[in-house]
């Protein structure tokens, strides 16, 4: 769990009413280190209190428009959702286990982006940054080998 997010007050700044339910989702996206499925986060949710599909998508779509959650790409079609980029979340790539579908998140070191770079040499806009690499995961390859 990230200690140094205030999610209420990251709620707040981006001009959201922090709901029960708002900081309930966006808390459990930030409690992991990995990104979630929807799936996952419904279920971290429905721990603490009731939530249906719709509105877990409403939320987390309002989080995503916000840039306070970010909206993964996966191989399996699924998306995963991690914490939208901040001071205590910089940009770094992921990687995706084709065997059991878990999706990790590394360290910013395995593939250093220099955004305001790329922003300052094109005439683009860069909004943002998804690097995924694809294999398969070291669980999963131990069960293959035994």
């Amino acid at each position: 769990m990230c200690e140094n997010c205030d999610y209420v007050k990251m709620l707040q700044s981006h001009n959201l009413d922090p709901t029960p339910l708002r900081e309930a989702v966006f808390r459990s996206v930030g409690r992991e280190h990995r990104p979630l499925a929807a799936v996952e986060i419904m279920a971290a949710v429905r721990r603490q209190m009731s939530i249906n599909k719709v509105t877990l998508y409403r939320i987390l779509d309002l989080l995503v428009e916000k840039g306070l959650v970010k909206r993964l790409s996966t191989g399996d079609r699924a998306f995963r959702y991690g914490m939208g980029e901040n001071r205590h979340h910089p940009s770094h790539p992921h990687f995706f286990c084709t065997e059991c579908g878990v999706m990790e998140c590394l360290a910013p070191e395995f593939l250093p982006v220099d955004i305001k770079k790329c922003r300052s040499k094109g005439k683009w806009v860069i909004k943002h940054v998804d690097v995924r690499f694809e294999g398969i995961c070291e669980r999963c390859a131990k069960v293959d080998t035994e």
